[in-house]
């Protein structure tokens, strides 16, 4: 009779063990499917981030994403000071907006700062500070290269203070233009180098100032890597005046 007894608990137990068992098989599918499930949503939400991410950066960073193969030539950097006699209101604007591809502070029909002597600017818009009004355009107009100057790329520095001197810059001005084409020109063995004229400034991008300047100072580089020393007319440069309210603004363009 235990015998019996023995074998029914036995029994009981095995079938409650299997019953667990099945109960355990059937809810594992179940984990295994809710965290492949967890898995595949984090993964679409990182994927859809980056997505988004590299959506913003393009369109915040689309000063850059003109480097391209197109054979578009673009004014690169052209950056704005102002140096008024006093404290002074002025609204800059551009004469062929539709030929911006970037702008700082966001250019909106004009920009309107106001500029202290020492060249600092206050934007009137957003109350920030700042030291120059900053674009960049496209489809500037290229040169056949009759004359300029050819450099040697590991003598670009020098080339520049000489005649950046001589084309009407101040040592800061000069120097924020020196360290921002001087890695492009030192990575040629040569460069074919050219200054856009004032006319031909003006005729690419004119500048309006509600208050006229005394003394206006445009400089354009325009240059092109070569392989080897070629002859051209050398450029005969003249200094501006530099009196009164004075405004300067350079850039530099890639000839292809």
């Amino acid at each position: 009779m235990e015998e019996d007894n023995k074998k029914e608990e036995t029994i009981e137990k095995n079938e409650v063990k299997n019953e667990n068992e099945v109960k355990k098989e059937k809810n594992e599918p179940i984990k295994i499917s809710l965290k492949l499930a967890v898995i595949l949503t984090i993964l679409i939400l990182i994927i859809s981030w980056l997505i988004i991410f590299a959506f913003i950066k393009a369109k915040q960073g689309n000063c850059e994403i003109k480097y391209n193969n197109s054979g578009m030539i673009y004014d690169y950097k052209p950056i704005i000071y102002l140096y008024p006699l006093e404290k002074t209101d002025i609204t800059v604007k551009l004469g062929n907006p539709e030929k911006l591809i970037c702008s700082y502070p966001r250019y909106e029909d004009s920009w309107n700062v106001t500029a202290n002597p020492d060249g600092t600017l206050v934007d009137n818009k957003t109350g920030r500070n700042l030291y120059s009004l900053y674009w960049e355009g496209k489809d500037v107009i290229g040169t056949d290269m009759k004359e300029g100057f050819v450099v040697k790329g590991e003598d670009s520095a020098k080339f520049l203070e000489e005649k950046l001197e001589i084309l009407g810059l101040n040592y800061k001005e000069a120097e924020e233009f020196i360290v921002y084409w001087l890695p492009k020109l030192e990575a040629n063995k040569y460069n074919y180098i050219r200054f856009a004229s004032m006319e031909e400034i003006e005729a690419y991008m004119p500048l309006e100032f509600s208050v006229k300047p005394d003394s206006l100072i445009r400089i354009l580089m325009q240059f092109k890597g070569v392989d080897e020393k070629i002859e051209v007319k050398e450029q005969k440069l003249e200094t501006p005046k530099r009196e009164g309210f004075v405004a300067v603004e350079w850039g530099g363009t890639e000839l292809k």
